[in-house]
């Protein structure tokens, strides 16, 4: 063998690798790894209505939470993720929920004030119905030989008759009385004066003349014996009693 078929035959040889080398098929690039994707937080809502009781009133607790997987609520345990509820709080309390997920946790609050119930006002006396009958309509009182209602008795009358028209009930009794001056056939006569006057002071406020009866007592009863100015005013009267 040439020398020039010692150089042509290993030139070939490359050339050959070479070729065969070029045919091998590139192998992609590997893909881009994803991102990890992190879970939502929860949300949490909590109301309660209303947010003011009285002791033993019912309350509703309304609640809705996103992305939990599971809610608690203080005083009443596990929930479901939203719902309603009913309590009867017995005090003043704040209730918490907490809702928890794969991305976190989430709370809410709502508090409702419990009032105590008004105390009992227990009477520290009961009157019969004869003394707030007493309590409630009073006498009125005449001017000597007068039995002209006085501006004074105007003021009482329109509070006995408010109190009677307010109790249709009672039947009531006027009596006319008088000092001890005169003779008694004429203070009979002033006595009957006076309690028709009062019987229609009280009607003309409303009261019915079907529930009033009137007497003249004359001088024959009368509420103090001095013979002075000031015991003859308290005999010169018109004074209510109930009827039986």
């Amino acid at each position: 063998m040439n020398l020039r078929n010692r150089v042509v035959i290993p030139v070939a040889l490359v050339v050959a690798l070479t070729a065969v080398a070029g045919c091998k098929k590139k192998q992609p690039p590997p893909p881009p790894v994803a991102p990890a994707v992190s879970a939502p937080a929860p949300t949490a809502q909590l109301t309660a209505s209303p947010t003011a009781v009285s002791a033993g009133e019912q309350v509703t607790l309304t609640w809705r939470t996103t992305d939990a997987n599971s809610v608690s609520i203080d005083g009443i345990g596990d929930v479901p993720t939203s719902g309603v509820k009913t309590v009867t709080p017995t005090e003043s309390t704040t209730y918490h929920l907490v809702a928890r997920g794969d991305g976190g946790s989430a709370e809410a609050s709502a508090r409702v004030t419990v009032n105590a119930p008004p105390a009992v006002q227990v009477p520290t006396n009961t009157m019969t119905a004869e003394q707030e009958f007493e309590a409630n309509v009073q006498p009125i009182f005449f001017d000597y030989d007068s039995y002209d209602i006085r501006s004074d008795a105007q003021a009482v009358l329109s509070k006995d008759a408010s109190y009677l028209v307010s109790h249709p009930n009672i039947k009531i009794v006027i009596g006319g009385y008088c000092d001890e001056r005169g003779s008694n056939e004429y203070n009979l006569a002033l006595g009957q004066n006076r309690a028709d006057s009062a019987k229609t002071a009280l009607v003309n406020a409303g009261v019915s003349a079907s529930r009033i009866r009137v007497i003249s007592y004359g001088k024959e009863k009368p509420f103090c014996t001095e013979s002075t100015e000031s015991c003859w005013q308290l005999n010169r009267r018109a004074g209510f009693s109930m009827d039986q």
